[in-house]
């Protein structure tokens, strides 16, 4: 099975990128936070991928880091009612952070403002999950760097950071999209260990 494609981007958009592996052409299906980090055309990138193979459809979907493919092939495999479509929808709309402190406290309400997942799915995403996602300091991060290579593994207590940024924003008048897009920002020029405040004063300053 396929773990990883390394190689130049011949074609990105925001849902879909196309690999050049040593002359083969990789069709890959990405979520918006993966796109977000892929480099230029022809600049190298590895991405972490996850194959769905059906009698009507073959797919690859690729992610920035190992935990984000992780996640998707937990949420895809272990919660009725998802397939990979709304698995990408998941993670286009939110950051893996936010998903991943939004099922640690069971926040339902906030999963269910992703597309196509309406509020028993959200709750059953936050049930089947809960102890299934390793928190930030429970485990060291795995494999080569992620597309970017500018995400360290998060601190203690950075997803918590991270949400509360997030929800800021949002009483300030942010959709979620955009806050969560605004954070992620700022993080990528802070740092994993920002806390709240950074992050917010980044976020206020860049958007």
């Amino acid at each position: 099975m396929i773990s990883f494609l390394e190689g130049t981007v011949e074609q990105a958009g925001p849902l879909s990128c196309v690999l050049n592996c040593n002359g083969v052409g990789y069709r890959v299906e990405i979520p918006v936070t993966t796109a977000e980090k892929l480099p230029a055309a022809g600049k190298t990138v590895r991405l972490h991928v996850q194959p769905v193979y059906r009698e009507d459809h073959q797919a690859l979907y690729g992610f920035a880091s190992v935990e984000e493919r992780d996640f998707f092939h937990l949420v895809t495999s272990r919660v009725s009612g998802i397939g990979p479509k709304i698995g990408l929808n998941l993670l286009s709309r939110l950051s893996f952070a936010m998903l991943r402190s939004a099922i640690a406290s069971g926040d339902a309400a906030l999963i269910a403002k992703c597309p196509g997942i309406g509020k028993k799915t959200a709750e059953r995403v936050c049930i089947e999950l809960k102890d299934k996602i390793s928190l930030p300091g429970e485990s060291a991060a795995a494999g080569k760097s992620t597309a970017a290579d500018t995400d360290p593994p998060p601190a203690e207590g950075a997803d918590s950071s991270f949400a509360d940024a997030v929800q800021a924003l949002m009483t300030l008048g942010f959709k979620l999209d955009a806050a969560d897009k605004a954070v992620r920002k700022a993080r990528g020029e802070l740092g994993a260990d920002a806390g709240a405040d950074a992050l917010i004063k980044a976020a206020l300053r860049s958007g």
